[in-house]
């Protein structure tokens, strides 16, 4: 009876061997698809969250007896990998960046939970998926990109100090990118000309909520 527990006891810590080394490779392959990028969550964040989310399941799943529920635990991994994709997100002057990082993370973590609870060739898969849309689509948003029109706007306001980062704000929250900026007094306004890139149907939005904007007195194109 000894002989066999001694063998089982053998058998698992194979088994977590394998799971660590799985985690270790999956999340490093992501984790250095998000390095080579220049990302905020890098290639040793994502191999701790999938090794950290498979250990936790792992040790859940094992701990679990009687009536005892081993998914709380990968209830509450979800709950605290939000809080560090929430620290990869950066909001400055309207642009709101990291959440492709933050989406990662979020999807690692899963893979760690899949890996602890013996799901290998799912958490593969699902590796080479991620790192198919983190670098395929990324070459599509590119292409996306360049089909996206530019346009010219010229807005007059009131020369309040903070008018120009307002409008800056106002402008990126429509999803429009702001290629070149520049802004002269004439008279008693302030006129600022923007050059926008994006998807066309921005553009019309990105008209009217400036014209919303109190210090606004007008917007014309450069057509």
């Amino acid at each position: 009876m000894q002989h066999v527990a001694q063998q089982i006891v053998v058998m698992l810590r194979l088994e977590l061997f394998l799971q660590l080394c799985l985690a270790t490779l999956f999340g490093g392959a992501i984790g250095l698809e998000r390095e080579l990028g220049g990302k905020p969550a890098g290639l040793r964040t994502n191999i701790l969250i999938c090794i950290g989310s498979m250990l936790y399941t792992k040790l859940s799943i094992t701990m679990a007896t009687g009536t005892a529920d081993p998914t709380r635990v990968a209830a509450q991994i979800v709950t605290g990998v939000g809080f560090i994709g929430a620290g990869t997100i950066l909001h400055a002057r309207g642009a709101v960046v990291g959440l492709t990082s933050a989406a990662t993370i979020w999807v690692v973590a899963a893979i760690g939970v899949a890996l602890g609870a013996t799901f290998y060739w799912e958490a593969a898969g699902t590796t080479l998926l991620v790192l198919l849309v983190l670098q395929g689509l990324g070459r599509v948003e590119l292409l996306v990109e360049r089909q996206s029109t530019q346009s010219m706007l010229t807005v007059h306001t009131r020369p309040d100090p903070t008018v120009l980062e307002d409008l800056e704000t106002v402008v990126r929250r429509t999803g429009l990118e702001i290629e070149r900026q520049a802004s002269r007094r004439e008279n008693v306004d302030m006129v600022i000309d923007f050059t926008l890139r994006g998807p066309k149907r921005l553009h019309d939005q990105v008209m009217i909520a400036l014209l919303h904007h109190p210090g606004v007195r007008t917007v014309s194109t450069g057509e």
